[in-house]
């Protein structure tokens, strides 16, 4: 633990910078930074990793984030430059601001440039969704969210089986349970989503009538074997519509290597978060490769298949309500076609309000 974290105190007030990037960040930050300034000095980083109105500047209206007090521009490219431009100019504003805390969110190239950044000015950092893993080191975000966990001080897990992994990794000073920010805000959504969003008679859908389908990470869309695979198993759900909001990323590769996907899926543009929650509790089954989907199906009620062969959230899949089948054609139709959830689903991640208990961690210095 770094000197100034040393000989715990209470403090009236702390200056907290957190660093957004990407729309899962987005929707973790809205309950911390509301209940960060009812008692505490909050500056909002924004790297620019979502620069797309339909990633970033839609989230940040319907979510009621503030404008950004920084806002990077970094925008998209490979993994090192990315990062590496986000470190140069973090550091400059983390010189000029000096919080008493910086907080990353996640496991994204923002997550690991605001942990790096803040660890080399000595500022204590505040990692939340510290613990989890997929243990596949050849995912990006594997290597990001280790990283994060071994350079903060304030280790924020969303679950019991988060804590486990830390401490099995020697890691227990400074490692609290607070519950999950997505949790949280989704309850704040659900009832806006249901009478605010059009987007089931936009797109002519009934409910419990279609699949919902994303795909976005680097180990499927960056390979065309799996991509096409993935693409293969959603078509073959001939009898009801699949709605794919195609994320940028998943529309260059596509473009690429001039995959047109078939009926019956509808390609869309990217939705804003209210949207994606009616079409998420709405949805028969959600195919996707999203830590974030496989959580909010879980608490939706929507059975999820996962487009990985391994998953950070492995209690959606004991209770029965997330089937994991990676890339494989074959796999994906037959669970799309036999969802089967049980009865019952255990209440999972949902604490008291993490963003009061992180807020409460966060000011006592």
């Amino acid at each position: 633990m770094r000197p100034g974290l040393k000989g715990a105190r209470t403090v009236s007030s702390v200056k907290v910078l957190s660093v957004v990037g990407a729309r899962p960040q987005f929707i973790k930050a809205a309950p911390l930074l509301r209940a960060l300034r009812a008692s505490h000095t909050s500056v909002l980083v924004h790297t620019g990793q979502h620069y797309d109105a339909n990633m970033s500047r839609v989230f940040f209206d319907e979510l009621a984030l503030p404008d950004p007090d920084h806002h990077l521009g970094v925008g998209s490219g490979r993994h090192g430059a990315q990062t590496g431009e986000m470190i140069a100019r973090l550091e400059t504003v983390l010189e000029a601001e000096r919080p008493d805390w910086v907080v990353v969110f996640g496991d994204t190239n923002s997550t690991l440039a605001g942990a790096l950044a803040a660890s080399k000015l000595c500022l204590p950092i505040a990692h939340v969704e510290a613990g989890l893993r997929s243990f596949h080191r050849a995912m990006p975000e594997e290597i990001n969210r280790i990283v994060a966990d071994a350079l903060a001080d304030l280790l924020l897990c969303p679950t019991d089986t988060a804590v486990g992994n830390l401490e099995r990794e020697g890691m227990v000073r400074g490692v609290h349970l607070v519950g999950d920010l997505m949790a949280e805000a989704l309850a704040d959504a659900c009832g806006r989503a249901a009478s605010q969003s059009p987007v089931l008679e936009r797109f002519e859908l009934a409910e419990r009538e279609f699949v919902l389908a994303t795909v976005h990470r680097a180990e499927n869309v960056d390979d065309p074997k799996r991509l096409e695979q993935i693409v293969r198993g959603l078509e073959t759900t001939q009898r009801r519509p699949v709605v794919f909001p195609v994320h940028p990323r998943a529309r260059a590769a596509l473009a690429n290597i001039a995959l047109a996907p078939a009926s019956p899926i509808r390609m869309i543009e990217p939705v804003g978060y209210i949207d994606m929650v009616r079409l998420l509790s709405t949805a028969r089954v959600v195919a996707t490769d999203s830590g974030g989907v496989q959580k909010e199906a879980y608490w939706l009620g929507t059975p999820c298949v996962t487009l990985r062969a391994e998953t950070e959230w492995v209690e959606t899949v004991a209770a029965g309500w997330n089937t994991l089948v990676g890339a494989d054609t074959a796999a994906i139709a037959h669970a799309l076609a036999h969802v089967s959830p049980p009865a019952g689903r255990p209440a999972l991640h949902q604490h008291p309000p993490p963003s009061c208990r992180i807020v409460e961690l966060l000011g006592a210095r």
